[in-house]
């Protein structure tokens, strides 16, 4: 019995995916659960598992192709079906020699010739009828194919029909590039430092080019990023930090902190709890604009801008405002790991009132970060560089970090948007205040 294998429900914002990369070929055994197929959404990338135990016999959709919600993929032989075969077959298989029997073909028509997996693929595609092919045998192979057709079996071989365990397919997180040799294409990752050997180009004097397709999520970025600096104003304003204070207090008991709470304490819990404070005072920055409304959320979703091998995510920690320092750190890190993983749904991702990112762990010292829709305000955090200040008369050298607030100026006002900025200073510079909430 052929079991479907389809692409899993999408939420209602994705209306297609990208297929990367069959782990399975066509006469391979499943079983339940095993991963055949890595979907790319413009958010996230899922996994798609055999249904049921059995043969992979029919692969519709190849590397790359976009594909919707639920369409059919592949289709699985069972193995019941298998094992309920005529009776002319257990004493046919029986005296195949062991690969041979791991792919399970349909029992051909007395009149049909036999045909493998991949041959029925390449009659399918060229829409060829396996009666019209010459063959000097009970079995039609890939050459018969291919001199029907009229193409050179080598070069066949090589373009059209490479063997699957032969394929250099691209991971999930590193698209693959062709690039053109005299005979051969050669495959080269997107993301490796150096090739092999330099990749060859059209142009001979000395300077190759490589093109490159966007992955799906990269193009979702880009035209988010473009369609927030078109559909809001957005405004950025400046302030500086002295991260003494913080710098102090985590010193003092980050030992103590992580033996009780089985986590590090960063400086990422120190600024999202002083953002909650910041937009309770504030709450128009943790509003968002839908057509002539402006909608005041009353909880506090904040994203957490994450770089991940696809790319930038903004993962979501939940209610903020509910969670200790600890439980901050901890859905950070989780969040981060399934970053790094490319195993975020899209849940984690969707929704947010408010998002955090941090350049400085990449070296930025000052940026003006873009906005993302709906929010109506993102924070910018920076490196942190030590600097001469002026305290108390003196001229001292403190840990000093640039913060940058871009806002929607549609809805936010200089004037809140310049407070708001300086009450996460107040609370980062005095991080009692942090405790007592004022």
């Amino acid at each position: 019995m052929a079991v479907e294998v389809k692409v899993p429900v999408l939420a209602e914002s994705v209306a297609e995916a990208t297929l990367m990369k069959w782990h399975k070929k066509v006469g391979d055994k499943v079983s339940r659960g095993d991963s055949l197929i890595d979907i790319e959404t413009d958010k996230v990338t899922l996994e798609v598992a055999a249904p049921n135990d059995g043969i992979l016999n029919e692969i519709l959709k190849q590397d790359g192709e976009e594909v919707k919600s639920n369409e059919v993929i592949a289709r699985i032989e069972t193995e019941v079906s298998a094992t309920h075969s005529p009776t002319s077959q257990p004493a046919e298989k029986s005296a195949q020699k062991p690969e041979q029997q791991n792919l399970i073909e349909p029992a051909p028509r007395k009149d049909e010739p036999k045909l493998s997996p991949s041959v029925r693929n390449l009659l399918h595609e060229h829409k060829i009828d396996p009666k019209e092919v010459k063959t000097g045998s009970d079995r039609v192979t890939k050459e018969d194919v291919l001199k029907h057709i009229g193409q050179p079996v080598t070069a066949e071989i090589v373009k059209k029909e490479p063997e699957p365990a032969l394929v250099s397919a691209p991971e999930p997180t590193a698209p693959v590039a062709e690039t053109k040799t005299e005979s051969k294409p050669v495959a080269v990752p997107a993301s490796a430092p150096k090739p092999v050997s330099p990749p060859p180009s059209v142009k001979t004097d000395g300077r190759p080019e490589q093109r490159t397709p966007m992955t799906r999520l990269r193009k979702r970025v880009a035209e988010r990023l473009l369609s927030a600096q078109h559909d809001n104003a957005i405004l950025t304003t400046f302030n500086e930090v002295d991260m003494q204070p913080v710098i102090e207090l985590r010193n003092r008991y980050k030992g103590e902190f992580e033996k009780t709470h089985g986590v590090k304490l960063g400086f990422m819990s120190f600024f999202t709890k002083a953002t909650v404070e910041a937009l309770k005072k504030f709450p128009v920055v943790n509003a968002s604009i839908d057509g002539v409304d402006i909608i005041y959320h009353g909880y506090f979703d904040i994203g957490i801008a994450v770089s991940s091998p696809r790319g930038l995510v903004v993962p979501i920690v939940r209610d903020a405002d509910t969670l200790s320092f600890a439980g901050i750190e901890i859905k950070i890190r989780e969040l981060g790991e399934r970053a790094r993983d490319s195993k975020l749904t899209i849940e984690e991702l969707s929704g947010g009132t408010f998002t955090i990112t941090n350049g400085g762990v990449f070296g930025s010292l000052l940026s003006t970060p873009i906005i993302n829709p709906p929010q109506s305000a993102i924070l910018g955090m920076h490196k942190m560089q030590e600097r001469p200040v002026a305290e108390n008369g003196q001229v001292v050298i403190r840990p000093m970090m640039y913060l940058a607030l871009s806002y929607d100026h549609r809805i936010i006002d200089g004037r809140e948007a310049v407070q708001f900025l300086v009450a996460i200073k107040e609370q980062i510079e005095d991080p009692t205040r942090l405790l007592l909430q004022v």
